[in-house]
């Protein structure tokens, strides 16, 4: 009986000692947003000049990763200029295979569409989606939520600007190429930041203008920086 006694003693004391404990609440999220600007306008979404990169080092790393992959993400494609859909997601699609064939590292699944997909909320979904940034000359958009912890990606969201004409600058002049700028959105969504004044051939490039495609294909510096992140 006295053991009885001794344990249950024991059990209240742990409840009372449990429930005086302070609850320490999970740290929040931080984040980071990228502005990517037309070639004519001026801006740099982190404030770091390229001084900070050692020649020939043509990429800057972050400093945050996917630990989970491949990553899953969502393309609502409704647009002003009545894009196809097809046209949308295929061309999305290319710049997120760009990366995938280009590491060891399997970044992302196959896209979903979800027309309720939106830019800007921290919800645990990656999401990209065309919508009207209030910045001119704001091509496109993309905000990375991490832990500051560990350093972890958790989420990010791409949005293109619709003052902006969009389609296939190979097929039609006068265009934003969606592929292109879709594959440098993408580069920010896996871990890599903007490079400004020079490398000025990298896709991680942070200007773009109408016509330009050279930012489908990553190149050196692209790619030594995809590789140091996840092989």
């Amino acid at each position: 009986m006295k053991k009885y006694a001794i344990l249950l003693v024991i059990l209240v004391t742990a409840f009372i000692l449990t429930a005086t404990l302070p609850i320490v609440a999970a740290p929040e999220l931080e984040k980071v947003t990228f502005i990517h600007y037309k070639k004519d306008k001026v801006g740099n979404a982190l404030g770091r000049p390229d001084f900070a990169l050692k020649p020939p080092q043509c990429y800057k790393l972050m400093g945050v990763k996917w630990k989970s992959l491949p990553v899953n993400y969502q393309i609502n494609p409704t647009n002003p200029q009545s894009l196809d859909s097809s046209f949308i997601v295929s061309a999305i699609s290319a710049g997120a295979t760009e990366w995938d064939t280009n590491t060891a590292s399997n970044l992302f699944n196959s896209p979903d569409v979800n027309y309720s997909a939106y830019y800007g909320v921290q919800n645990f979904n990656n999401e990209i989606s065309f919508g009207n940034y209030p910045i001119a000359g704001v091509i496109a958009v993309t905000t990375v939520w991490y832990t500051p912890i560990n350093r972890q990606i958790v989420e990010f969201d791409i949005e293109f600007d619709t003052d902006f004409v969009w389609g296939d600058a190979t097929v039609t002049n006068g265009t934003m190429d969606l592929q292109n700028i879709a594959t440098h959105e993408l580069g920010h969504s896996v871990g890599l930041a903007d490079l400004y004044n020079t490398c000025t051939e990298e896709t991680m490039y942070g200007y773009s203008d109408y016509n330009e495609i050279k930012k489908r294909t990553l190149n050196t510096g692209d790619l030594a920086g995809i590789k140091r992140l996840y092989g």
